[in-house]
C-alpha cells in the first residue's frame, strides 16, 4: 500500500494543468509527498486506535474471568499504544511553505516516509502480541507474560517513534 500513489492518481485536470507551470511542480511535489505521508500516519493510528479498542475489550475478558489483578497490567499497555496513536496523528510532517526561508528536501520527506512506512511492521508487532495475549486469555495460558510481550510490543513501537521525532527536530532542513 503505497499512499504516494493514492495521492498521485487523485489528482484532477487543473492541477496537472498547474504543475506544468515553471517552479510548481517541484512544490507541488513536496505537497504531494507530505499529504501521502499523512495518509499514511492517519492508517497508523487508526489501526492503533483499533488495537486499543481490543486491549480495552481483553481487560474486560480478564475482568469476567476473575482476572482484577491483571487488569491494571494491562492498562499499560491500553496507555501505551493510546500515546502512541495520538503522537503518530499529530506528528510533524516536515513541512515548509513555497516561500519559507529553510526548504525541505524530496529525499528528507522520502525519508520521513520510509520511515512511517517502516512503522506499519511495528503496529504489526502490536497486533501479534495483542493475538497472543487473546489466545492466552482464552485457554488459560500465560496471561501475565502475553501482556509483558504486549507492553513491550507497545514501548518497542514507542522508541522508534520518538527516534523519528528525534531525527525530525535534530535537522533544521526536515
Amino acid at each position: 500500500m503505497d499512499m504516494r500513489q493514492t495521492v498521485d492518481e487523485s489528482r484532477g485536470g487543473f492541477e496537472r494543468l498547474v504543475s506544468k507551470i515553471p517552479g510548481y511542480h517541484g512544490y507541488k511535489e513536496k505537497e504531494n509527498r507530505r499529504a501521502a505521508d499523512k495518509l499514511l500516519r492517519e492508517h497508523l493510528a487508526s489501526q492503533l486506535d483499533e488495537q486499543r479498542r481490543g486491549l480495552v475489550n481483553l481487560q474486560r475478558d480478564l475482568l469476567e474471568g476473575g482476572g482484577l489483578l491483571l487488569v491494571d497490567d494491562l492498562e499499560r499497555a491500553v496507555t501505551k499504544v493510546q500515546k502512541l496513536a495520538d503522537r503518530i496523528r499529530t506528528a510533524s510532517y516536515g513541512y515548509a511553505g513555497l516561500f519559507d526561508a529553510v526548504k525541505v528536501k524530496e529525499e528528507e520527506l522520502d525519508a520521513l516516509y520510509a520511515f512511517d512506512e517502516n512503522m506499519l511492521a511495528h503496529v504489526s508487532a502490536i497486533q501479534t502480541a495483542i493475538d497472543a495475549l487473546a489466545s492466552a486469555i482464552g485457554s488459560q495460558g500465560d496471561v501475565k507474560g502475553a501482556i509483558r510481550g504486549a507492553v513491550s510490543a507497545s514501548e518497542e513501537a514507542e522508541e522508534t517513534w520518538r527516534q523519528r521525532e528525534s531525527a525530525l527536530t535534530g535537522s533544521a532542513a526536515v
